[in-house]
């Protein structure tokens, strides 16, 4: 079976996606995070809907084919929350599992906390449960002898504050080129940097994400996409402008609020996380930033994975075969009748 393009349409919200698989296997929902498209769950999408499941991957709003806004605020986690209720209402009945990947994986976090009803199980790749609350809950997990509270206050996440202090400057300069920020963005993990500050440490010390010099020009990392996909995503942020994906760092305040009732809820569901052992920013390989997750999950299972942040793109092989072996069990989760079942030897 091969990808093809969906939509959904309701009064306040167009949510545009990509889907493989029959119409009646079970559904997994894939969600992206900052500055992706569906696209990056490609090898996810053929996968699981060619082993009979009905794969879906929504463009988030301001990304893509989905609605663009014109607010900061219509990018709080409740509205991308809304956006992922109407679509799976729209195309079907019953829990689905989902899964998510960077601020995709805050909103799969959030709908299993407010609407369990849709959830028969979640992954979530990098992000654990904590930044769905806002960052300032999670920075207690700074690792302080990696950043230095004189020189990073906000540790790994300096660049979030960045945003709220000099929205303007951080969306212009990566509009100034959408290809060069997509090849620089998207690099494999570096095993060299353990222990070392991420480069979004920096953010606010340089005064931007690339500091006086600007964007480099540098060559596609063809172990995370090829040059026509680079192409692709470079066109879609450019359309759409980075207003919309740089407003999903703005709203922390919002988010805030809308976690607050759920706060210190369980979350009973089976629940597979992913660390990425090379990712800095997302450091749950190792310190603390994990802990939370691990004592709110009573079903968790962790996989740890010799990847980047860009997981499901650098290592497809180690992911699919994750979610897998997690849906076949400790899930249970899998279509009656695969496409492959189907085949006939003589």
């Amino acid at each position: 079976m091969e990808i093809e393009h969906g939509r959904v349409e309701t009064a306040r919200h167009k949510s545009a996606y990509l889907v493989c698989g029959p119409v009646d296997g079970p559904r997994i929902y894939f969600v992206h995070g900052w500055p992706e498209l569906s696209l990056s769950w490609r090898h996810q999408l053929l996968t699981l809907g060619n082993l009979g499941f009905r794969a879906i991957a929504p463009d988030m709003r301001g990304y893509g084919n989905s609605s663009n806004y014109s607010k900061h605020k219509d990018f709080a986690l409740s509205e991308a929350v809304q956006d992922m209720v109407e679509l799976h209402a729209a195309l079907g009945d019953g829990p689905a599992v989902w899964v998510g990947h960077d601020w995709g994986a805050p909103v799969v976090w959030s709908v299993a906390l407010h609407y369990p009803e849709i959830v028969h199980a979640l992954a979530n790749l990098c992000v654990p449960l904590g930044l769905e609350a806002g960052v300032d809950s999670i920075m207690e997990h700074v690792d302080r002898n990696i950043y230095p509270a004189e020189t990073f206050p906000k540790g790994q996440w300096e660049y979030q504050f960045f945003y709220n202090e000099n929205f303007t400057a951080a969306q212009t300069e990566m509009e100034a080129n959408p290809l060069k920020t997509v090849k620089l963005l998207f690099r494999k993990g570096d095993p060299a940097g353990a222990g070392q500050p991420a480069s979004t440490a920096y953010t606010r010390i340089n005064g931007g994400w690339f500091g006086p010099d600007g964007i480099p020009d540098m060559e596609v990392d063809l172990d995370i996409i090829s040059a026509n996909e680079a192409d692709i995503f470079a066109e879609a942020l450019g359309r759409n402008s980075f207003f919309g994906p740089s407003s999903w760092y703005v709203n922390h305040d919002y988010n805030a609020a809308f976690s607050a009732k759920v706060r210190s809820a369980p979350i009973t569901k089976p629940v597979l996380f992913f660390h990425g052992e090379y990712d800095y920013v997302c450091q749950t390989a190792t310190g603390t930033l994990a802990d939370p997750m691990r004592a709110r999950c009573s079903k968790l299972t962790e996989v740890f994975v010799k990847s980047g942040h860009w997981m499901a793109q650098e290592r497809p092989i180690e992911v699919n075969a994750g979610l897998t072996h997690w849906l076949i069990c400790n899930v249970g989760y899998w279509p009656e009748t695969t496409p492959s079942s189907k085949i006939q030897s003589h």
